[in-house]
């Protein structure tokens, strides 16, 4: 005979187990930003995070700190508290925002400068005291400095190098005109010219920028020769021959004219009775 309470209490069995299974897993956080995240000083770093547990979980508590990147000063700055299960959030600073929507987190902090770089840390604690943290780098978006270009003579490279600017896009230039395939290939990367022309002559421009601005060197081998130039140098001293000739030739056919109206005006003379 089958007991009827069996399967009420399987069931109890089962849903027992899937909570307990759940719990095991704690609590991990994420933090969306793949770092290092660069920041342009004066605007607003947004960083944002995710919260995952299970449903036994209760969060106590969410903080924000920094510390510098090389691990010397101060130790850790907390930079924001969001007590749980209260939805609002305290930051240390006028220009600090933090907020949690769900299982969202997210730290804002206005006004971005050098001072706020370093290695920033969400940590969340549950009931039983027991925390997750995850880290994210922020820097400094640094603009372009010392643009160099050196020759490799070897190989006929121009090398184009750049001091510490954060993500440099590179571009040649060659007498003021983006290079083409018949002055030489570029790099996947752009910092590299692979002179193909030959000979090596002309000034080759190194152009890199970025969000902040640009900057930019120059190489100058020694000077092109313009295409058709000697032709256009025999054209030009043709045209010049020809116009002495024609100018001669005019001369000659003056001086003969006037010679010859000379004479007319004798025989007339001449011709006239005494």
């Amino acid at each position: 005979m089958v007991d009827p309470d069996n399967g009420p209490k399987d069931s109890s069995i089962v849903v027992s187990f899937l909570e307990i299974s759940l719990s095991v897993h704690g609590v991990s956080v994420h933090i969306f930003n793949d770092g290092p995240v660069y920041v342009i000083p004066g605007s607003t770093l947004l960083l944002r995070a995710r919260v995952e547990h299970g449903p036994l979980e209760e969060l106590s508590e969410i903080t924000w700190e920094r510390e510098t990147e090389s691990g010397t000063g101060p130790g850790k700055v907390t930079l924001a508290t969001c007590p749980r299960p209260a939805s609002a959030c305290t930051g240390t600073k006028p220009n600090v925002r933090a907020s949690v929507k769900q299982q969202e987190l997210t730290l804002q902090i206005s006004g971005y400068s050098s001072e706020d770089g370093g290695v920033y840390a969400v940590t969340v604690k549950d009931r039983t005291g027991a925390t997750t943290t995850a880290h994210c780098i922020v820097r400094e978006y640094e603009e372009v400095h010392h643009v160099t270009v050196s020759l490799n003579a070897t190989h006929s490279w121009l090398i184009c190098g750049e001091a510490w600017g954060t993500e440099p896009s590179f571009s040649w230039l060659h007498e003021r005109v983006a290079v083409t395939n018949t002055v030489g290939e570029v790099s996947k990367d752009g910092s590299v010219l692979v002179v193909t022309m030959a000979p090596l002559c002309g000034h080759f421009t190194c152009l890199v920028s970025n969000k902040r601005g640009y900057s930019s060197a120059t190489y100058t081998a020694g000077p092109c020769e313009k295409e058709g130039f000697g032709m256009t140098a025999v054209v030009a001293c043709l045209v010049v021959l020809v116009l002495l000739l024609g100018s001669a030739l005019a001369i000659l056919l003056w001086r003969r004219r006037r010679r010859s109206s000379r004479g007319e005006r004798l025989h007339e003379h001449l011709d006239d009775p005494i």
